[in-house]
């Protein structure tokens, strides 16, 4: 056979080593900006590559084969970008310089014991990488649900109709709500929103329930199947739908689950310490006469009827005296002192003193006037907007209203004629009557 045109090197020895195609050696990653545009994640420490989708295995290969142990990596919120970086500076400086070292097999001959090495969030410049990626994460996130809120060139399909809508996403999402009572979330709190439609609708042609994810024989079971058991929502506690919502982007690492009851904890927290020092808040009601105040109402009580002559205990009970009945007559007593007039004799005065000391020696401070002048609409509305007396007032009945309301008697009928009784009982009347409609028809 003679030589192929072109070829170069030794003569060939024979068929099988003949090469007809051109070679190429393995090559490395052309630096940091081929790798940060590939799909592939690289190893820290050697030439290994994985698909970032199987993170999980490069982990599993740098803790077997380099011992290095990365802590919380749910909580990285860019895994390419955290690993690109540690490998740099791995490169530049000794691994011991970052992380902690842990010895395993301690008490074991040397040969046996091993070293493994921790990076986690202790070291200060790890800290601050998550938190830059954590941030840099939530802007893009937050530019892309922007975004949207704001496109008006959406397009699709109702998953549940085929109706078409265009426009903005949210007449879409408003329909399913209203229309197929299938919720998924307010438009706002919505990212990535076509993605999200598409595995939704992925579902759906896969015949499988979006609520329990069981797949049905035909599209016409798993429709009856959603609507009979009332399964047109997604699972919350199905972990690929989280993505879709901005609340997971918040704090990386932690759903909305999570969040929302952090927030529900710190709220009812929040409500315990307020209740628990409620008694430690004095009422300080001021008299009705004068500026003395009081940090109970029975001190206030006995104050005004010891200084004053005015019993007000006793009045509500003569007087029978409600809640609001109550209120409209501290308010008539504020407004007529304010005036300084005498709510009996109604002759004015030119000083507050003067009008006290007048009541109180003609004996108009200590009974009340006519109903008519102060159980008036008029006196629903605090004469002084802080008036503390006003939130301390009860609405206790009299007992001598209970005892009265307790002895209303009751008659028995009286069973000593029982064939009497049946025959003028109201029963038979109405059975009558029913008989007589049932022989019409």
């Amino acid at each position: 056979m003679a030589e192929p045109r072109g070829a170069a090197g030794p003569a060939v020895r024979g068929d099988t080593e003949c090469i007809l195609e051109p070679l190429s050696l393995p090559e490395s990653p052309g630096g940091v900006d081929a790798v940060e545009s590939s799909p592939y994640v690289p190893c820290i420490f050697c030439k290994e590559c994985y698909v970032l989708a199987e993170q999980n295995q490069l982990l599993k290969h740098m803790i077997i084969e380099h011992k290095l142990v990365i802590a919380d990596v749910k909580l990285v919120a860019d895994f390419r970008s955290y690993i690109l970086y540690w490998k740099r500076r791995f490169a530049e400086q000794p691994i011991t310089d970052f992380c902690s070292v842990i010895r395993t097999n301690s008490k074991a001959p040397l040969e046996e014991q091993d070293n493994y090495f921790l990076l986690c969030d202790v070291l200060p410049e790890d800290r601050l990488l998550r938190e830059q990626l954590q941030q840099k994460r939530l802007r893009e996130i937050l530019e892309q649900q922007q975004q949207e809120r704001y496109d008006t060139s959406f397009h699709s399909m109702c998953m549940f109709c085929d109706q078409e809508f265009t426009g903005n996403r949210s007449v879409l999402l408003n329909h399913m709500a209203r229309e197929h009572a299938f919720n998924i979330g307010l438009p706002d709190n919505i990212v990535n929103c076509y993605e999200f439609l598409a595995v939704l609708q992925g579902k759906l042609d896969n015949l499988q329930c979006l609520y329990c994810e069981k797949v049905f024989r035909d599209k016409n079971t798993l429709k009856d199947h959603m609507r009979k058991k009332q399964h047109r929502r997604i699972n919350a506690k199905n972990k690929e739908y989280d993505k879709f919502y901005i609340i997971n982007y918040l704090e990386f690492g932690k759903s909305w689950e999570e969040v929302q009851s952090e927030d529900d904890r710190e709220l009812l927290d929040n409500l315990e310490e307020d209740w628990s020092d409620w008694e430690e808040h004095p009422v300080c009601a001021v008299c009705l006469f004068c500026e003395q105040q009081a940090d109970t109402t029975e001190k206030l009580y006995l104050h005004m009827q010891k200084s004053h002559g005015f019993h007000f205990p006793k009045i509500k009970s003569e007087h029978g005296l409600n809640f609001y009945q109550q209120v409209k007559l501290v308010n008539f007593i504020r407004r007529e002192i304010h005036h300084c007039r005498c709510y009996n004799c109604q002759e004015k005065f030119e000083s507050k003193g003067g009008l006290i000391i007048h009541m109180e020696e003609t004996k108009h401070i200590a009974f009340l006037p006519a109903r008519s002048a102060w159980d008036q609409p008029q006196y629903y509305f605090p004469t002084y907007e802080n008036d503390t007396l006003l939130c301390t007032l009860s609405d206790s009945e009299d007992a001598k209203t209970e005892d009265q309301s307790e002895e209303v008697p009751v008659v028995s009928e009286d069973i000593s004629s029982l064939k009497a009784l049946k025959q003028s009982s109201v029963l038979n009347q109405l059975l009558w009557k029913e008989n007589k409609n049932h022989e019409k028809f």
